[in-house]
């Protein structure tokens, strides 16, 4: 049977992940899309991070290219979707998974430097316009789609405003593609993960000195669905969603996945 993707090219930016015990939102992503036909470039500013997601794509029969690019910087945007077009011809999918808080320095309004808040700004929120300005000619030639990684934080009261700011201006980003690029068959929707068990999510808290059990249980305990957080995995699926034919009508959309989180508050 055929991949729910099988044949379209695929750019998913923040690919590799961060060192923890579980997977990552941007690997898992890359792995499903492959493993449903597309051929993925497998972006991330760590080469070997990169490598490593393109080594377990392989290691499963499928297709992926590793490239090394700093996605807040346009000019190596401008050369992650050049040399996608030469190597492979053509372009149907970007998956915007780039973002961070605490490891760029996010706090509170009054204790945020000015230097943390341009570092959210260039990697939470700059860098998903910058590929989508980059890519958006070549997924107009014959359709195609975005997801941008948003984050529950736009939404629920997250008390550091970096983050928050960004990922609830990535929705107001993803409404304004979808609008400006609906005629050209480009469809542009928003993913916004709740609490996810992965190393990005962990690892700093355990980082900053909670005992990573503490962490974990801490943030089960927060999810309607099972009592547990979601994983990779179960943002990967979504992503798989929207990025197929079987999202053909669907635009525009911010898509929570929290497993109840919200409408529980």
């Amino acid at each position: 049977m055929a991949g729910r993707v099988e044949g379209k090219v695929a750019i998913v930016t923040g690919a590799g992940q961060t060192p923890g015990a579980t997977i990552g939102n941007g690997r898992a992503t890359a792995i499903l899309l492959a493993r449903e036909g597309a051929h993925v470039v497998v972006v991330d500013r760590d080469a070997s991070s990169a490598a490593e997601t393109v080594k377990l794509i392989e290691a499963e029969g499928n297709a992926a290219t590793a490239h090394t690019a700093d996605v807040t910087s346009a000019v190596a945007v401008q050369r992650l979707v050049a040399e996608t077009l030469t190597q492979l011809g053509r372009l149907d999918i970007l998956h915007n998974n780039v973002g961070a808080s605490i490891t760029l320095g996010d706090a509170a309004a009054a204790e945020m430097t000015e230097e943390a808040y341009d570092r959210s700004f260039a990697v939470n929120l700059k860098s998903a316009w910058l590929t989508c300005k980059h890519a958006l000619p070549a997924l107009r030639e014959r359709g195609g789609s975005v997801v941008n990684i948003s984050s529950m934080a736009a939404w629920e009261a997250y008390p550091l405003v970096g983050y928050k700011t960004m990922k609830a201006a990535v929705i107001a980003l993803t409404e304004n593609l979808a609008a400006a690029n609906a005629a050209y068959l480009v469809r542009v929707n928003a993913i916004l993960p709740g609490l996810i068990n992965t190393p990005m999510a962990i690892e700093a808290r355990v980082a900053q000195g909670t005992p990573r059990e503490e962490v974990v249980a801490m943030r089960d305990r927060r999810i309607p669905l099972g009592r547990r957080m979601g994983t990779a995995w179960d943002v990967a699926h979504a992503a798989l969603f929207l990025h197929s034919d079987d999202a053909r009508f669907i635009t525009g959309v911010a898509l929570p996945v929290d497993g109840g989180a919200r409408i529980a508050q």
